[in-house]
């Protein structure tokens, strides 16, 4: 777009935001409260248009060491990570395709790329891994994780003799950033969301984001705002345990000395600050399995609600692309998206324990999965969302505490809490696949320096005074806000310590978590031929008997028993095809053998009659949904 077209569609954005702004205005004025200062969110039509129109951050979170060099000292944005795929691309032609698989609500292309070894077979013939990152716009490890799991696999085929096997007996579908549009925002700018960029009234007054925060002294995050006021008349104090006069407290009622908020100001005059930011969709509440109505949609008002849930099962086109990507690739068995902060590994069911929704076979699968995953990754959880992830720090007093100031309440005592619209539900219960949401970071709770089972606010300051330079904790500075006048702005970097890990210690977090998610990838199933050969049938002339033994070197069986259930694979199946001169005599070419677990064998018996003088060769062949295709040759005559 050039300079003129940019500045009429800045000029018209501009308008429409004025227009809306002194609308606003005159019913504010009614009602006593002050005037609406401009916002940073421009509506043009009742939509906003973008994330551009945000100042881009002053941060340095998002710099290489070393221009189009890989490192993960740094957060990717997405025009780098697509860098990256389209060099792989062209440097491992015959083991990287890249392709679009779609277009986020901003329109950007959602990028992919399907790594296997195309010599040793198609893709889709091949048992499959689906991996994603980055649904959630501030959840960029996920997308770091996964981006660091196909470098590696790039990087180490043909010098690991386990990586070199995978990607020739298996294909790995891997997509970076699933959401780059909310990426993009929360890389880019101070703004940030939970998920989708689609504009939402949040605090339904029908207009669209129109109270996003502001980053006021330019830091390129939105920190903490504090004020001081006259004792008894604030609701927080500072910590008397730090001696530093940073950490602040909840103060007792009648105690308080400051009144504390996040940075920005009150854009709409209804007396509340950052309450309509951009976006307030959820991609995770969004996928068909168990989906319900956003909050309000219940008619009867008795009914279970959604937050987050969208207009619609997949009324999101980045959801879309998963659920449209998966169903053209049945043969995928095992998926992994990912998510920020518990840590945990993380799987369905969200609205019941695992031993109500699930078959005894597979939930010791999943069960398998957890126990070999803590291993791996160092995580002291898995478990289901419904029951495991409801109650995690059920015992920590900081998380509760953390709990409160976020607006809701951790149970003292073991209770489930459903989520709705959940990705795991419709992996496992819809797609009958071994699929993993995974909780990466733990929120900054690094060292339990006294020991006591917990790690404090205090603690989690002095890790990064003393290991980090201090680099994540903002010390208060005195600024100036448009109403509440003298201020201070500081405290936690939300992004890089609260979120996401810093960038000192983001490899450590992303390596362990792919390491898991390679155990699984060397999980899958594998069907193989174990033998075949034609035997002479007694006492019948020029008649023949073709034998063939199958079996599966996976560790996962060629289906869940989910997954048969809901029809998503088909049985297995073994067939042959003969040579001219050659017949089947009273059997099928293709014959249904259900499915088969690991190193379990399974034989075919074909009867062939064969005419004088025929000679070649027979194919006998084992397709499997999700094990993949095996072809072997048989000599006859």
């Amino acid at each position: 777009m050039d300079k003129r077209a940019l500045r009429v569609v800045a000029v018209a954005a501009f308008a429409a935001a004025l227009i809306i702004g002194l609308t606003a205005q005159e019913g504010f004025r009614e009602r006593g409260t002050q005037e609406p200062r401009p916002s940073n969110a421009y509506v043009v039509g009742g939509v906003r248009h973008g994330a551009s129109f945000f100042p881009r951050a002053a941060h340095d979170f998002t710099k290489p060491k070393t221009a189009g060099e890989m490192d993960f000292l740094h957060y990717h944005t997405y025009d780098e990570v697509t860098a990256f795929m389209r060099q792989w691309a062209a440097a491992y032609p015959n083991l990287v395709d890249l392709y679009s698989v779609g277009k986020s609500f901003e329109g950007r292309d959602i990028w992919q790329i399907t790594i296997t070894n195309k010599a040793t077979g198609k893709d889709t013939d091949k048992p499959a891994m689906f991996i994603e990152g980055n649904r959630h716009s501030g959840e960029v490890t996920a997308a770091e994780a996964a981006l660091w799991f196909a470098w590696h696999i790039l990087s180490g085929y043909g010098q690991d003799a386990a990586l070199t096997k995978l990607v020739d007996t298996k294909a790995i579908y891997v997509r970076v950033k699933n959401n780059p549009d909310g990426s993009e925002m929360y890389l880019q700018t101070a703004q940030s969301n939970r998920s989708t960029v689609r504009p939402y009234d949040d605090d339904r007054d029908n207009l669209l984001d129109e109270d996003p925060p502001e980053d006021l002294d330019g830091d390129g995050f939105i920190l903490q705002v504090r004020k001081k006021v006259e004792a008894g008349k604030g609701t927080m104090t500072i910590d008397p345990a730090d001696p530093s006069g940073r950490l602040m407290i909840r103060a007792p009622a009648g105690k308080g000395d400051y009144i504390v908020s996040s940075e920005g100001y009150d854009n709409d005059g209804d007396g509340r600050t950052n309450e309509d930011g951009v976006g307030g969709l959820d991609l995770h509440r969004n996928y068909p399995e168990n989906w319900r109505p956003m909050p309000g949609r219940d008619l009867t008002g008795r009914g279970w609600t959604q937050g987050g849930a969208g207009e619609y099962p997949l009324s999101e086109p980045e959801t879309r692309a998963v659920f449209t990507f998966l169903l053209e690739h049945p043969n995928v068995s095992v998926v992994q998206t990912m998510d920020t902060t518990v840590p945990m590994l993380l799987h369905g069911p969200s609205t019941s324990r695992m031993s109500e929704s699930m078959f005894p076979e597979d939930m010791a699968v999943y069960k398998h999965f957890d126990e070999e995953g803590k291993k791996i990754t160092g995580y002291a959880s898995a478990g289901d969302t419904y029951w495991d992830y409801a109650n995690q720090g059920r015992g920590d007093r900081e998380m509760r505490a953390r709990a409160a100031e976020m607006g809701f309440e951790i149970p003292s005592e073991p209770q489930g809490r459903p989520l709705f619209g959940h990705s795991p539900d419709f992996g496992y219960l819809y797609y009958g696949a071994v699929w993993y949401g995974d909780e990466l970071w733990n929120g900054g709770r690094l060292k339990d320096y006294d020991g006591d089972g917990r790690v404090t606010d205090l603690e989690s300051l002095r890790y990064i005074d003393e290991e980090l330079g201090g680099r994540y904790f903002k010390p208060w500075t005195k600024a100036v806000h448009p109403t509440l006048g003298e201020v201070e702005i500081g405290g936690f970097n939300p992004k890089f310590w609260r979120q996401n890990p810093p960038v000192e210690l983001l490899e450590e977090w992303i390596r362990k978590e792919a390491m898991f998610n390679l155990f699984l990838a060397k999980s899958l199933p594998q069907v193989k031929i174990v033998s075949a050969e034609i035997k002479p049938v007694k006492k019948e002339a020029d008649a023949f008997e073709l034998v063939a033994v199958f079996t599966n070197e996976g560790y996962l069986p060629t289906a869940l028993k989910m997954a048969d259930r809901v029809k998503i694979v088909r049985p297995d199946a073994a067939s042959v095809r003969l040579p001219a001169g050659a017949q089947l005599d009273g059997a099928r070419p293709r014959q249904d053998i259900g499915f088969i677990k690991q190193g379990e064998k399974k034989e075919v018996r074909w009867k062939i009659k064969v005419k004088p003088g025929t000679s070649g060769e027979a194919e006998v062949s084992i397709l499997s949904t999700r094990g993949g295709v095996a072809r072997t040759t048989v000599k006859i005559g």
